[in-house]
């Protein structure tokens, strides 16, 4: 179906961030409007037709196609919606720009036909792989194809482009993961219970499936969304969200989900026995094509390290690969990067002399310095390790010590206590729920790159939780949060082939339960949080058992989504010495600080 002339056309968007510390100095071309060619299917064999909204320049040519494979009915997403899955940008702003998005469901989701699969499994990759055919071979498209989107839209371009379509000429990922079984669903050696509750019951319910949305709804409720009113929506969003996410956990998905679900959470302990697929981790070497790939330093059980493995595993050559850790944000629609992706697009497809060439292949933001630090690698190749060490100065309530050199050897301790679980008032007046550790600095300290904890632990039950948190404490003694990382006690088993320079994996379907009283060494990852520490700051080291007790809330710009642990009412204790510490990495200051 054609787009009337005289229909409402989208509004467009670029709300939140769009390029990373530059602006372009020239445009392939802009101006060119945009028009809709609807309800399109695409013949991927066996009957099944996958539907795909397309969106063109109002400027009749030949240009490329930008792909977005869509786990989700997208009967919702160019009208701007607050959804959790409108994330393929704005189609206005790519067709713009000369760029037509080819927005496709993945078969048996919303006006697709076929049976539906596990979400990333073969099928849909070979599906996704007809897509880029077909879309190269419309009259519209000049051949070109290339890739977008964030979450699901990005963690499926890494899978095709293993494939090397032979119309695939790049991607752009923001936010995503390679290894879905570590990185998804058994986050931290635990399933991602509210995580999967709330996406399954945003996405996937009837309702979702029979959702049917006109195109001029669409574009009217646009001018609303993506007009001045953005700003107070997504405020309105924000203070809400709590309501927002309990209403999608009470929501049922149908059963071929639900089923999904069962196993992903009950029974599929070990990777041999969940149902979903391994990802892209494993076959990342086998990409050659230009890329870039974005991560959210706003989030911490979902998205946290695909985008590092990514980066650094690829078989794309060093030249042609971009990383961007860029600052914590949670919005809805995702509209951030687009004008980054549109700039990548026209030079590496239209070679133009934007200034894309002379960027730096990492940038990443610096809290603390409101600015991007620029490498070739991260963490950045001139980097230094550095430990501090966990030292106690008394009792458990007291405010602990990170100190540059190991400490006399001590124990503190702090109860677990099951989320959801009541417990009476003042408990943490006579027990303490964490435990906080704090080093000041008397000079400027940068810090970019991988966060390790390295914890000696015990407990008086075979199994509970550990979670940390690093924070930087400005002058004014308000509270940066920096990065977060998890492990359950008795799943600490290093897997050494997946890990990477920033992460290291676990493989959490060993496990080994605890002996009461006994220690053991916990070894485990805190996402990356490059921050600089000025005079007078200071770094603070949280230690708990439960994410609702360290966690930041999508209100404040973090995607953070508790975890159902711990599995007892028990009492851990750390052990201090030169065996407990965490390590961060310093990197010269190339300049004073402004």
């Amino acid at each position: 179906m054609s787009h009337d002339d005289h229909a409402l056309p989208l509004k467009g968007s670029t709300y939140g961030p769009q390029y990373a510390g530059w602006t372009p100095t020239a445009f392939a071309m802009q101006g060119l409007g945009n028009r809709a060619l609807l309800d399109q299917f695409v013949d991927v064999g066996d009957g099944v037709g996958l539907h795909a909204d397309v969106y063109l320049p109002k400027v009749e040519g030949r240009y490329p196609a930008v792909v977005c494979f869509a786990g989700y009915s997208t009967e919702g997403h160019t009208a701007g919606l607050p959804s959790g899955t409108n994330e393929i940008g704005s189609p206005p702003v790519f067709t713009d720009r000369g760029y037509c998005p080819v927005v496709v469901e993945r078969r048996g989701m919303g006006r697709s036909t076929g049976e539906q699969v596990v979400f990333f499994d073969p099928q849909d990759v070979d599906d996704h792989e007809k897509v880029i055919a077909w879309a190269a071979e419309q009259p519209w498209c000049n051949g070109d194809v290339v890739l977008f989107g964030t979450s699901y839209y990005g963690m499926v371009q890494p899978l095709v482009a293993a494939r090397r379509p032979q119309a695939l000429r790049a991607f752009f990922a923001h936010e995503l993961c390679t290894d879905f079984y570590r990185h998804l669903v058994a986050f931290g050696g635990v399933p991602g219970l509210i995580f999967l509750n709330l996406w399954m019951g945003a996405n996937f319910t009837q309702e979702k499936y029979d959702e049917r949305m006109s195109e001029g709804r669409r574009a009217l409720i646009s001018h609303v969304t993506n007009g001045m009113l953005h700003p107070l929506l997504e405020k309105i969003v924000h203070k809400n969200v709590g309501r927002l996410f309990a209403s999608f956990m009470s929501a049922m998905p149908v059963e071929a989900v639900r089923r999904m679900y069962v196993n992903w959470v009950f029974d599929g302990k070990t990777r041999e026995t969940s149902t979903i697929p391994e990802g892209s981790t494993g076959m990342l070497g086998q990409i050659d094509v230009p890329f870039v790939a974005v991560q959210n330093l706003g989030h911490f059980n979902v998205h946290q390290f695909g985008t590092y493995d990514l980066f650094e595993n690829t078989g794309t050559p060093d030249d042609q690969k971009w990383m961007i850790v860029g600052p914590a944000q949670y919005d809805l629609p995702v509209y951030e990067w687009q004008g980054e992706a549109l700039a990548f697009f026209d030079y590496v497809l239209r070679g133009t002399e934007n200034g894309y060439e002379g960027q730096p292949h990492v940038r990443y933001w610096v809290d603390g310095a409101g600015e991007f630090g620029t490498g070739s690698a991260f963490p950045p190749l001139d980097g230094t390790p550095t430990r501090l060490y966990l030292a106690s100065t008394g009792e458990d309530e007291d405010l602990h010590r990170l100190a540059l050199e190991p400490a006399t050897e001590s124990a503190n301790t702090w109860v677990a206590v099951p989320l959801g679980l009541p417990v009476i008032g003042g408990l943490d007046d006579v027990a303490v729920q964490s435990l906080g550790f704090e080093i000041s600095f008397d000079r400027d300290v940068r810090l970019a790159g991988a966060v390790t904890a390295n914890l000696r632990f015990s407990c008086n039950e075979i199994d509970s939780f550990v979670m940390a948190r690093l924070s930087r404490i400005d002058a004014e003694g308000d509270r940066h949060h920096l990065s977060m990382g998890a492990i359950r006690p008795a799943a600490p088993t290093e897997d050494a082939p997946r890990s990477t320079r920033n992460e290291i994996a676990i493989d959490s379907g060993r496990r080994v339960p605890l002996v009461p009283g006994e220690p053991v060494t916990l070894r485990f990852s805190l996402t990356p949080g490059p921050t600089h520490v000025k005079p007078g700051e200071k770094l603070r080291l949280d230690i708990a058992s439960r994410s609702d007790l360290l966690r930041l809330d999508p209100s404040q710009g973090y995607g953070h989504y508790d975890l159902p642990v711990p599995p007892y009412l028990c009492r851990n204790t750390v052990h201090m010495g030169n065996c407990s510490w965490i390590e961060v990495t310093e990197i010269p200051l190339s300049a004073p600080p402004v």
